[in-house]
């Protein structure tokens, strides 16, 4: 059993401008140290882009995590697309997920949080944070942040989108979760990050890795940001 499967994780919201409510407990042999408090330091790309219009990172990689399907959407700045459907699940798809990201040069995760229509979480919700949990651990080995943001309504929302563009009935149901992905990351884009809740593992030295591990990419240039979206 790989040694990644004993750390947990911890949820931080992105609620206030600045700083975060919840404490990270630091471990006397991890002294040396310090547990992650700050928006500033470990804030996600939709708050970096909004700081600095010239900032270079990794893409963002949307996840609409269902029973059977996971729909992945994709963007750099503000330009998303969808990108596939996964059928896999449980540890394959978390090692999916992770190829994706290499592969695409992502530096974070975007994972839908399911709510009810009042705001409340459900028993999904739980679900798909023990994924975020699990893939939070294995991302920060490289550097790479999950966060969880609110789903509500993306689904639907995807549908009629689809129906607008033109798309058969089967079409919509191929690829229905990829666009619940690409409404759950143009949101996030949109709200600059406002209620991104990030999943942190409770190791300080993988903190540490999050913190430090964030990409530049040498190539990207914002006057030509159309120039990346020509997949």
């Amino acid at each position: 059993m790989s040694s990644l499967q004993y750390f947990s994780s911890v949820a931080i919201s992105f609620t206030t401008p600045k700083y975060v409510n919840t404490p990270i407990l630091v471990p006397r042999r991890c002294s040396f140290l310090r547990a992650a408090t700050s928006i500033d330091e470990i804030p996600p790309n939709a708050v970096r882009r909004k700081i600095d219009q010239n900032w270079r990172g990794g893409f963002s990689l949307g996840v609409d995590l269902g029973l059977s399907r996971t729909g992945i959407a994709i963007s750099k700045g503000y330009t998303v697309r969808p990108l596939t459907v996964l059928k896999s699940r449980g540890q394959k798809l978390d090692t999916r997920l992770l190829e994706i990201a290499e592969e695409k040069e992502v530096d974070e995760f975007i994972i839908g949080l399911p709510r009810s229509s009042d705001g409340k979480e459900t028993i999904q919700s739980n679900k798909i944070r023990s994924v975020a949990g699990r893939l939070a651990v294995q991302a920060a080995q490289r550097g790479w942040r999950v966060y969880v943001f609110d789903e509500h309504g993306t689904s639907s929302e995807a549908s009629d989108r689809m129906i607008v563009m033109g798309l058969s009935k089967s079409e919509r149901q191929n690829i229905s979760d990829a666009y619940a992905a690409v409404i759950l990351l143009e949101r996030y884009f949109s709200t600059q990050g406002l209620e991104t809740e990030i999943i942190l593992p409770k190791s300080l030295e993988l903190q540490e890795k999050i913190k430090n591990g964030a990409r530049v990419d040498p190539d990207f240039d914002p006057e030509k940001i159309e120039e990346y979206y020509t997949f």
